[in-house]
């Protein structure tokens, strides 16, 4: 018998009940039953994102949220600010160069902290700039941004901030209305603990402005269109049915839990990972890990995919390998969505297991200890 273990910062593992209800009979999306589901979804998405407005959702995965906000809000030739410091922030970049929007990059080393004060550096630069595309957690380098700080900045400037929540969203406070956020994206395959196949965007009253002005071409993800029907308790195109529906039990999950015990669950279960890692003599990656998933560094002499290869061929936990820079440097292990102290005490017993077999030296359940010491009052 074999029993895996998903511990990888997307897809995380799905609540039994949550697939229950993506199993039940499909229903059509015209239907006056579908359109009630949709309410209450609206209904828990403007909880989550902690705002007023509507966030919209698309059949895609978070990457066509990450388009939409850059087809929606801008024209070809427009200026927008980039912030770069792994792989996903790099992929703003590509998607406004795409389109022919000028790319501001503000190239941050991986795993570095960013500064707010180079933000507005480029604003001040660069006055026209009508963008300020960001994240709130960089996947690829287990970092956090430090997105309340830097929402502030652009708040007195024309230009809109986005932020990819992809892996922040129902992971750390990130309040829309409350910080100046104007758009924030998510996706369904991460702490809304569902398949991959939903993206989410909230959009502020000064991004609806920005939309208006808009000439980048649209189509699918005309956000305009959507938020009409959206607005009726339908979509524009036929969605997703069964993963809304599921949302919907996601969504009642975080809340009956209440989002502070979710943060709070959150960081506990990746102090513990890091900990446990830092136990074991391996370093943590960069100088502000995320709750949502910490990168960790390959011993000297060890290849850091040989050791999420072995994890998961072996061992049956799936975490992930480095990406970019770090492939080969690096594996990542999660702590978002579906999991709990035993997830984490399982992903350290394991990977004490693994790099014993790449022969790496250590006192053995070290990692485990240390894990048990945070863990131990939760």
């Amino acid at each position: 018998m074999v029993k895996r273990y998903l511990l990888a910062p997307g897809p995380t593992a799905i609540p039994p009940e949550v697939l229950l209800k993506m199993a039940e009979p499909i229903i059509h999306h015209r239907n006056p039953i579908f359109e009630t589901v949709v309410a209450e979804v609206r209904d828990g998405l403007k909880w989550l994102f902690g705002t007023k407005n509507e966030v919209l959702l698309f059949a895609s995965s978070g990457t066509g949220a990450m388009e939409g906000a850059v087809t929606n809000m801008l024209s070809p030739g427009d200026k927008a600010i980039c912030v770069r410091s792994g792989k996903f922030g790099e992929r703003w970049a590509e998607i406004c160069q795409a389109y022919g929007i000028e790319a501001i990059n503000i190239d941050v080393e991986w795993g570095e902290e960013l500064d707010p004060a180079d933000v507005e550096r480029a604003l001040k630069a660069n006055p026209d700039v009508k963008a300020v595309y960001t994240q709130a957690t960089e996947t690829s380098t287990g970092m956090r941004f430090p997105t309340r700080e830097i929402a502030a900045i652009v708040r007195d400037y024309p230009a809109i901030m986005v932020v990819d929540g992809i892996t922040g969203v129902g992971v750390f406070d990130l309040p829309m209305d409350a910080w100046g956020i104007d758009i924030l994206i998510s996706g369904s395959q991460k702490a809304l603990m569902l398949p991959p196949g939903l993206a989410f965007a909230g959009v502020s009253d000064k991004a609806w402005e920005l939309n208006k002005t808009s000439k980048c071409p649209k189509f699918y993800f005309s956000w305009a269109k959507e938020l009409k029907n959206l607005q009726k308790n339908q979509t524009n195109f036929t969605p997703a049915i069964s993963l809304i529906i599921g949302l919907n039990a996601s969504l009642k999950i975080l809340r009956e839990e209440g989002l502070e015990n979710v943060y709070r669950r959150n960081e506990l279960l990746a102090k513990a990972t890091r900990e446990g890692a830092k136990a074991l003599g391996l370093k943590v990656f960069g100088k502000n890990p995320s709750p949502a998933v910490t990168a960790i560094c390959a011993p000297e002499g060890i290849d850091g995919q040989d050791i999420y290869k072995t994890l998961w061929k072996k061992y049956n936990v799936t975490g992930a390998g480095g990406q970019g820079q770090l492939k080969g440097k690096a594996f990542r292990i999660a702590t978002l969505g579906y999991a709990e102290k035993y997830d984490v005490l399982t992903a350290i017993a394991a990977l004490e297991f693994a790099l014993r077999d790449l022969g790496y030296q250590f006192v053995v359940g070290k990692g485990v200890a240390a894990a048990m010491e945070v863990l131990k009052d939760m």
